[in-house]
């Protein structure tokens, strides 16, 4: 369990601090059943339950006695994470909190306010506030997916520097061999003679060579659950160069690999009855005299020829050996996770990322686990109108189809090309970013959609 949460025995001896969180419709009722001189002091103190509003009472001696959150219009249901971001070290415990931002939510809030990216820092927050878990609340499993959240964020804030192929494929190997997966990495010539040809040839213009990063755990009567996720570990866009802002935050492009990497860790740390199956094509996609070319035709894993109609689509080409590889063993349910088209930003913002699938169970499961957890995601079509676009006239396919709209739905439809055994499967075209910090979740990588994701692996496969 994370050390965040106070343990019994850590407890002995020590009143915590007590927590209270309020709507403003609420706040007549909750300052009358508070005692005199704490009604006095938040009357003194302006107190308004405004959102983000944090007020601290004082009792004997100097010491804390209570602290008071205003939840505003309540919108966000992790507001409580500015408490552990805020509060000094020592204990603490839920007082008067409405019900839709208490128990897990509010464990989970309360966890998530501890992170912070301090890798490059010589100062960093060592002693952290510990909240006492509600009553009734899975401590463990609040832990796994705020230990899988907060891998996804590191491994997507450490700089393309520190976070090349080969640094992505011994974070995977450090999650894998944790649990005791098998693991197989495929570098550099060898995608070739493996026929992993697209992947090669994104990744062949960095000195840091490409590779497929691929590893099995469970137990192989289990069903089969494989994810797939972009490691384009910094992405100029390659000939086709993006320019200065374009890049900017390009460190992020493996936001995808990085998250199935945190889903898988909670999916194994759980032990939940499947096979898992990890994929990651790792690249860095560069500028060289081996860069590929717009233009260019390439022969697919699948066999499918590929045109390259722009060499900052580069996501969806490494993905499609990945894919096709994947989709050969018929999965009962296949994840793909991407930081894929600016499009989907422009359609769903930052904060809500798309998802594609033919699958209306599925879609509905993850929809549903998307609200509960709060985790949002949001279903756009795999529109086969728009399946002509993706056609070349001179290849069976073309990454970057010359057709200005629809550009997630038109990505989509491309991977779709590579799947064509696997019924259950859903494309995630997420952002992996923050770009509007709120409490829990500062500026910088994000793991969008894991936590629903799990759940619903979990009830559909659990114990």
């Amino acid at each position: 369990m994370l050390s965040v949460f106070a343990t019994s025995n850590e407890l002995a001896g020590a009143t915590p601090v007590r927590l209270h969180a309020v709507l403003p419709k609420d706040l007549e009722r909750f300052v009358s059943a508070l005692p005199a001189h704490e009604q006095r002091w938040l009357s003194a103190t302006g107190f308004a339950a405004k959102e983000g509003e944090l007020h601290f009472i004082p009792g004997d001696q100097g010491r804390l006695q209570a602290a008071v959150l205003g939840l505003g219009a309540g919108r966000d249901p992790h507001a409580l994470a500015a408490f552990s971001e805020r509060l000094p070290p020592g204990f603490y415990a839920l007082g008067d909190v409405p019900a839709a931002f208490a128990g897990a939510r509010a464990a989970y809030a309360w966890a998530i306010g501890t992170y912070a990216f301090d890798r490059y820092r010589k100062k960093s927050r060592k002693d952290k506030p510990r909240l006492v878990l509600p009553e009734g609340v899975d401590g463990a499993l609040v832990s796994r997916l705020a230990e899988a959240v907060f891998l996804t964020r590191d491994l997507i804030n450490t700089p393309a520097n520190d976070m090349g192929p080969a640094e992505l494929e011994v974070a995977a190997r450090t999650v894998a061999e944790q649990f005791a997966a098998r693991v197989t990495v495929i570098t550099g010539e060898a995608l070739i003679a493996t026929n992993y040809p697209l992947i090669h040839a994104v990744g062949r213009a960095s000195p840091r060579e490409p590779r497929l990063i691929d590893f099995t755990w469970g137990n192989e009567r289990h069903p089969k659950v494989t994810l797939v996720g972009k490691g384009v570990c910094f992405d100029t866009g390659g000939l086709d160069l993006k320019n200065s802002s374009g890049m900017l935050t390009m460190k992020k492009d493996m936001g995808g690999a990085a998250s199935v990497l945190g889903l898988a860790q909670a999916i194994m740390d759980a032990k939940l009855p499947v096979r898992l199956r990890v994929m990651i094509p790792a690249v860095e996609n560069s500028v060289s005299g081996s860069s590929y070319r717009p233009g260019d035709v390439l022969i697919s894993r699948k066999g499918l020829t590929v045109e390259i109609g722009n060499t900052d689509a580069e996501g969806r080409v490494v993905l499609a050996d990945a894919l096709a590889e994947a989709d050969s063993e018929s999965p009962e349910l296949m994840l793909c996770l991407a930081t894929l088209t600016g499009a989907a930003r422009a359609a769903t913002g930052m904060e809500l990322p798309p998802f594609f699938t033919d699958d209306e169970y599925l879609a509905a499961d993850l929809m549903r686990h998307g609200v509960v957890e709060h985790d949002p995601l949001w279903r756009l079509p795999l529109w086969r109108g728009y399946e002509p676009t993706v056609d070349s006239p001179i290849a069976d396919v073309n990454n970057a189809p010359d057709y200005g709209l629809a550009g997630a739905i038109t990505a989509a439809l491309f991977l779709n090309r590579f799947i064509t055994k696997t019924e259950r499967w859903a494309h995630f075209d997420i952002p992996a970013w923050t770009d509007r910090p709120k409490p829990g979740r500062r500026k910088g990588g994000e793991a969008n959609g894991i936590r629903a994701m799990y759940a619903v692996i979990a009830e559909r496969f659990g114990k």
